[in-house]
């Protein structure tokens, strides 16, 4: 049986929970964090529910495909993307937001994953991914708190009532 590595992070955010939900299904701030491109299923706007997401790019010197299915959505409080095709043996990526009545919202996300390879991809996945995960999480959060918290939000998203992008 394979590992499975998990990581988790929160951070709270000064903003509505609706544009801090809609900023995390954004393709287009998906694709700057992760610095791969979207190039089949939902490739622009906001993921919804029963989306996929071929992404495409390079990560350590390597070709890398990545396919991600929204099989959990439940706006504006919760969502999950889960591998259905790609490198790892499993990958699941679930988003929570939660309202603290204060005018602030914890967005808590928790990422796990198991590696191929046996004993190698333990290592690969204690040593190489662990950290770069935790540091894509740490960066997505910095991004969306920097845009929702101020008023960059717009060029991602419509005025609010409006759905989005």
């Amino acid at each position: 049986m394979a590992r499975e590595f998990v990581v988790r992070d929160a951070v709270v955010v000064s903003a509505p929970v609706e544009r801090l939900f809609q900023l995390s299904t954004c393709i287009e701030l998906v694709e700057r964090v992760l610095g791969m491109n979207p190039v089949r299923g939902r490739t622009t706007g906001l993921v919804a529910a029963g989306d996929t997401v071929l992404w495409r790019g390079w990560k350590f010197g390597l070709p890398v495909e990545h396919e991600s299915l929204i099989d959990g959505f439940e706006p504006p409080v919760f969502f999950r993307d889960r591998m259905i095709a790609g490198r790892f043996a499993a990958f699941e990526h679930e988003h929570r937001f939660t309202e603290r009545g204060d005018g602030t919202v914890e967005m808590r996300d928790e990422l796990r994953f198991t590696m191929p390879w046996g004993r190698l991809g333990e290592g690969v996945g204690r040593w190489v991914m662990t950290p770069h995960v935790e540091r894509l999480l740490r960066r997505r959060f910095a991004l969306l708190k920097r845009l929702a918290e101020g008023e960059e939000w717009r060029a991602y998203l419509r005025q609010p009532g409006s759905g989005g992008a």
